[in-house]
Parts: structure tokens; sequence; C-alpha cells
């Protein structure tokens, strides 16, 4: 009986893929555990031998200062009667003798087996592929379940769920199939590894393993933007001024680029040279369009481009995809329009940027164009550019351009003023105590138009008011918490 114990713990721990030492110690809290019928508070400890597969009990009580469990615990001096060299903490085995396994008894250890081998497969889940996420696997399909595929990756199973799949992608149970690793997830019902073929990650993988280039270092994958079963985009930048990063991508007659379209079922695969100089890298992305001209607003992160009309359907893609992938691998918001659409709107810009300097600045229109001629199309530009800019223009001497953005700023100014006086303020804000017109016109404008507006506002909400000092504006927020009943 006892070396069919070892033989039991063998056989289940290379069932599972677990030590099988781990089984062995799931039988000996399984047999504890079963004692308690028989020995009932005693602390129990079960011992199986590694060697004989013989078991043995013991009741193990502890040694110290203060006895709060008699059953369990010694004092100092009852101990001593035991050993003369005994410590707090010493701990004293008595055997016990064996228990009958009853039915009940039986049930229970086996209970106790299942959860210690069903947590120690789960560590081992997350051990095995916790570091492996990012990585290419091949797996066999297991089962579909509602269109989400379980796959059996050898020691654990993956979920692919129907959008980590590719459009109009079909398995059947024993099919072989390669995917990327995207997540493992431990929850308190088991690991759960996360698979995918539709993630930018497979794509990346899939060129590192087919180009040398990559693997060695000398070509480096910057960016991917995709659409999972019809389009990538992936940028590339070359490491070694020798080595051409779209031709090594591409490879002899488009052998390893045709290796990952195959892989894909047919995706397209656009390889654009990455530069760090971001209209030509927005012009690249953009290709097979040709692009005319580009206008950059680093203010709002986004980049308008002009093509001819016969190449804007191309620039814009199938339902938006090509800009849409683009801006995506660009990061910067693409806006596309035609040569013709573009000049109109610069010409209406330009328009609208002279009449309103000739009408807030008091200069002619000959002056007005040539400020627009020069970049200046607002207010803000005038009044907050470098004094140095202005006095570059060749009509401007330094008293003229001084005078000119002080008008700019005069003007804004005006404008700001113009704002707070149409701010709408409550009479609940203007009774607190302390509190101006000029104050509360200030608050409105930041949206405070009311004392329970005020008793809602933190300092932080405050910052750079002009009529009000830190202590004051902290007693005004105490005054509109206590008008609004906030310490009743």
């Amino acid at each position: 009986m006892d070396v069919q114990m070892l033989q039991v713990a063998e056989a289940v721990a290379r069932e599972k893929g677990v030590e099988e030492d781990l089984v062995i110690e799931a039988m000996e809290q399984a047999i504890k555990t079963a004692a308690r019928r028989t020995y009932g508070e005693k602390n129990v400890q079960a011992k199986i031998n590694r060697e004989t597969g013989g078991m043995d009990l013991f009741h193990v009580r502890t040694v110290v200062e203060e006895v709060e469990d008699e059953l369990n615990e010694l004092t100092l001096e009852q101990a001593k009667e035991l050993d003369p060299e005994v410590e707090i903490g010493t701990e004293f085995r008595e055997s016990l003798p064996p228990i009958e396994m009853g039915r009940i008894a039986a049930q229970t250890a086996k209970q106790v087996i299942n959860q210690k081998i069903r947590e120690a497969e789960r560590d081992r889940v997350v051990a095995e592929y916790e570091p492996r996420v990012g990585e290419l696997m091949t797996g066999i399909v297991k089962r579909v379940e509602r269109g989400n595929v379980y796959v059996d990756l050898g020691r654990g199973e993956a979920v692919m769920y129907r959008e980590d799949m590719l459009p109009r992608e079909s398995y059947r149970q024993g099919d072989r199939v390669r995917v990327y690793l995207r997540e493992v997830r431990n929850q308190p019902k088991g690991p759960l590894v996360f698979v995918s073929r539709s993630d930018a990650g497979m794509v990346q993988r899939l060129f590192e393993q087919e180009v040398p280039e990559i693997q060695d270092g000398l070509v480096t994958i910057q960016a991917i933007a995709r659409d999972p079963g019809s389009r990538t985009k992936m940028a590339v930048i070359s490491n070694d001024a020798a080595v051409d990063p779209v031709g090594a991508c591409v490879g002899m007659r488009g052998s390893r680029v045709q290796a990952v379209v195959n892989e894909l079922h047919g995706e397209k695969i656009d390889i654009i040279e990455w530069t760090p100089d971001t209209v030509s890298f927005v012009v690249n992305a953009l290709a097979p369009a040709e692009i005319e001209r580009v206008l950059m607003d680093e203010d709002t992160n986004t980049i308008e481009v002009a093509t001819a009309e016969d190449q804007l359907a191309i620039a814009i893609g199938r339902r938006g995809q090509n800009v849409r992938l683009a801006s995506e691998l660009t990061g910067w918001q693409i806006e596309i329009m035609t040569a013709g659409e573009e000049h109109e709107k610069r010409a209406s810009e330009l328009a609208a940027a002279k009449e309103l300097f000739q009408s807030t600045l008091d200069i002619d229109e000959d002056f007005s164009a040539l400020l627009c001629g020069e970049g200046f199309l607002s207010l803000e530009n005038l009044a907050y550019c470098a004094i140095e800019e202005l006095t570059a223009i060749d009509a401007l001497d330094d008293e003229t351009a001084h005078e000119l953005q002080n008008r700019a700023r005069n003007t804004l100014l005006q404008q700001e003023l113009g704002k707070q006086e149409s701010a709408e303020v409550e009479e609940s804000l203007l009774k607190l105590p302390e509190m101006s017109e000029a104050l509360a016109a200030e608050l409105a404008v930041r949206g405070i138009g009311t004392a329970e507006a005020m008793a809602d506002a933190g300092l932080d909400d405050l910052q750079d008011i002009e009529h009000a000092d830190r202590e004051a504006l902290e007693a005004l927020i105490l005054a509109a918490r206590e008008a609004c009943g906030w310490f009743d």
C-alpha cells in the first residue's frame, strides 16, 4: 500500500504536468484534513516518506511563554520536564495512531488533493507563459465555442476571441494555427492565456522571423498601424547606412514580405522608411498617393495635406483606410483636401486675417497684406511673437514693430474684458462678503458665476486672479460654503 501511494503520486504528477513532490505535499495536506474527524482540534501533521511511501501522523505542540491553547501549546516549565534544554518556539512531536479513512474522509482528502493540483497547474501556466507574452506560438485547435477558438499550446490552453481573428478566418478542431501571445491574466477561477492573430505585434514578430537584418539589429521597426485582414503600414529605419531598410524587409523578389502576407491570408503590407522629419514621414505614410503641399499645426497636432484631384481618392483610401492608418502610424491627425480646396481655404484665411488687422489695428490694406504674407494670421501671432520677427520685415522699424505689437495686445485685452462683462454673474455670488464686481467678473469667466460654484471651487481653480490674494480667496470659498449650508 505504501509503495502504491508513491506510484499514484508519480502517475498524477506525470498526467497533470506538475512536480511529484507537490502531489505528495497535497496528499499530506489531505491526510491532515481528514485526521480532524478523528483528532478534533489537535494540531496534526502528516508526513509521507519519499522513499518508502510510509505515512506518519504527529501531534505537534509548541513551547510558548503564555499558553492560550492548552491542547497544542506548552509552557517552558512543562517543556523542560521533557527536555531540559528546550527553548521558546520549540515544537514537540508525539506519534499518533494511523486513521481509518472512511468514505467521507476519503472524499475530503480527494477534494483537497484536487484543489492543490489545480493551484499548482495554475501557477505552472502563469510561470510558463507570462514571460513569453509578445511571442509567436504554434498550437492545435482544441475546440470552437460561440466563435471563440480554444488553442492547445502544449502545456496550457489559450483562448482566441472572435475579434482576435482575421476576418473570414474559420477553424476546426485539430487545425494547426500560429498565434501571437497577447496577454496572460491570473484570475481567481484560474489563469487565462489570450492569443491573437489581429494584433499589430503579430506582424512585427513575423517580420522579425523572416528578416535577418531585424534579428541582427541592423533594421528596426519603429511603428505599425494595422487594419487586420486588410492592410498594414509599417515604418522601418536602418541603423547601418549600407542597409536599405525597406529592401531588407521586402526581400529578393518580395520573398520575405510575401511569406508574411501568406501567413496573414493576403493582407496587404506597406513598408515605409521612417524619418525624423515629420513632413517627409507623413508623405511616405500616405503612399501610394502623391502629395503636393503639407501644412503642420503643432498646437493641434494636425497636418493638412493637399493633393491633386486625381490623387484624392488614393490618399483617403477605401472607407478612409489609407489616411486612417497613416494617422495612426505617424501620431498626427491628417486632414486631406485637393489643391483647389486648399487654395480656397488659404485665400479665405488670408482675407479674414487682413480684414481683422485692418479693423482692429487701424492699418491699411497693403500693410495687412504684408503681415499676412509674412505668416502672421492672428492677433496672437502678432502680440506674442519675438520683436525680432517683426523688425525682420523690410517695411518695419523698431518703433513701428513695438507700436503694432502694443495695439495687438491692447485689442486682445479689450476682447478679454468684454468676455468678463458678458459672463453671467448671479446675485448669490455678488452677495458674498468682500466680493467686488470686478472679482465676480473674473470668476464668471472661469465658469464660477454662482455661490454654489464658488463653494465647489478649489484654490487651484482660482490661479492668476488679479483682484484677490490667496487668503481672500480662501475666505470667499468658506463664505460660499457657509451660505450654501455646508456647515448646517
